[in-house]
């Protein structure tokens, strides 16, 4: 008995490829600006803290962003087949959520500090998220490994 094996559709294949693509694009933004403004501590001068983390928070938004609603609507739009795929992606989508909400409370409390009163608990946030973050960044690798076959 001979099995017919679907021809696998290219230019979605390409579209996920590209979209992998720009998540770590971003990613690697987002981390670049991390580690500056880790540079800057102990967070005294307000004017370049306040000028990076401003634009480490639209990048920070971007990224989860591209994740949630890139990643994760991709793989469970209803046209993924893969079943192992499907099973990952729903495994650790709570996991992953709980960042996306880390990320957007940490924009929400410092996208528009103003003074060195408001950076106070900077540094312990900075790392709380930064932790956050490599955590995601393993469930995303995961996550496109299995994407990208």
């Amino acid at each position: 008995m001979a099995t017919t094996v679907e021809p696998a559709r290219p230019e979605r294949r390409q579209r996920t490829a590209q979209l992998i693509d720009e998540l770590q694009h971003e990613r690697r933004d987002l981390w670049s600006l991390y580690c500056q403004i880790g540079e800057l501590k102990p967070f005294n001068d307000v004017e370049p803290v306040k000028s990076k983390l401003m634009r480490f928070a639209e990048v920070l938004v971007d990224y989860v962003s591209l994740g949630h609603f890139g990643l994760y609507e991709r793989i469970l739009s209803g046209t993924e087949r893969r079943e192992s795929l499907i099973a990952v992606a729903t495994d650790i989508y709570p996991e992953f959520s709980e960042v996306t909400e880390l990320s957007v409370s940490f924009n929400d409390k410092y996208e528009n500090a103003d003074e060195a009163s408001a950076l106070t608990n900077l540094a312990d946030d900075l790392s709380a998220l930064g932790e956050s973050l490599a955590r995601r960044f393993e469930l995303e690798d995961r996550l496109c490994g299995l994407m990208r076959r």
